[in-house]
């Protein structure tokens, strides 16, 4: 199985545009009110943390950064943010739709969000795993085994 040809940043944009759809078009509840709703840009802000500390982490391993060829990668990054999340990147894009669901204050948005994490699991990350699996054996099998795919050290949560 090969990941989506979309890549995941694209995607985060398709979800934020079902986000304001669905909260203009099917509000269906509204969960937060300005001024709670600004919360969502704090998020938001917050949330670009992981990605950053992550590019920083590929660029000391000098490694690629590229989602649709994981094949390609020439060292297997497992310290600073990806001790705590295996997907850091892909981690602060949900954070984002969530942070934007927030913003936007409906219950809708908040379920076109909370999609967003098992689709990209199924049409990029699965191809991803399998070929670091393939890349690295042994050392990614342990780091799998030790750091969950979305947030947290096994054990920890």
């Amino acid at each position: 199985m090969r990941s989506s040809p979309v890549p995941p940043p694209l995607w985060m944009i398709l979800f934020a545009g079902a986000e304001w759809l669905a909260s203009r078009d099917v509000p269906m509840v509204r969960l937060l009110r300005a001024p709670y709703t600004g919360l969502g840009v704090g998020l938001m802000v917050l949330a670009i943390g992981p990605a950053f500390s992550a590019v920083v982490q590929f660029r000391r391993a000098r490694t690629t950064i590229h989602p649709h060829h994981p094949e390609r990668a020439s060292a297997l990054v497992t310290r600073g943010v990806y001790a705590w999340t295996r997907n850091p990147m892909y981690l602060s894009l949900w954070l984002l739709l969530i942070g934007a669901a927030v913003r936007l204050g409906a219950l809708s948005a908040m379920i076109v969000a909370l999609c967003f994490a098992p689709m990209l699991t199924r049409v990029q990350i699965r191809a991803e795993e399998r070929a670091l699996a393939e890349r690295f054996g042994e050392a990614y099998a342990s780091y799998r085994a030790h750091v969950r795919r979305w947030f947290g050290r096994r054990g920890a949560l």
